[in-house]
């Protein structure tokens, strides 16, 4: 579902129930939503690299709920000039929180590292309205595509005399 929100924010919500191909669902959900906002088919490198950290970040939140949480309720995508902030629901009061001493060389237990590398900023908060659950939220910027670049680019230059 899509719905816009104040200042032009638009939002696309995504409603789960169990873990079974919710990584993927929530994957394609959003190479969706992105498409439709114009990150994807990407103008720049730059574009198509901050969109797959997108498609990356929303596995490893997701792949967070169904590990530890009993699956995602919902994914909700938050879309406003060039910010976006993916927000997974799920029932279990439990926050995040990296697991001490870890070593590289294992696999899993890596997912709030990735999210510390490449999120502009993530969290978690209580559910609103006392329901039971958390959010976790992710937020990212676009980078700049050409048209905006050439644009600064050129307010920097002196204007002919």
């Amino acid at each position: 579902m899509t719905t816009k929100g104040a200042d032009h924010e638009q939002v696309r919500r995504l409603a789960l129930r169990g873990t079974s191909g919710a990584v993927t669902r929530c994957r394609d959900f959003t190479a969706a939503a992105l498409a439709e906002w114009g990150w994807l088919p990407a103008e720049t490198p730059e574009i198509r690299e901050r969109a797959e950290d997108v498609l990356l970040l929303v596995s490893e939140v997701v792949t967070n709920a169904c590990l530890h949480a009993g699956g995602p309720q919902e994914l909700v995508l938050r879309h406003a000039g060039g910010r976006l902030r993916m927000e997974v629901s799920d029932a279990s009061p439990e926050h995040p929180h990296a697991q001490a001493h870890r070593s590289p060389a294992l696999p899993g237990g890596h997912g709030l590292m990735v999210l510390d590398r490449l999120a502009g900023a993530w969290g978690s908060e209580a559910k609103p309205d006392l329901a039971r659950g958390k959010v976790v939220w992710v937020e990212v910027t676009r980078p700049p595509g050409p048209a905006s670049l050439r644009a600064r680019r050129d307010r920097r230059r002196p204007s002919p005399l």
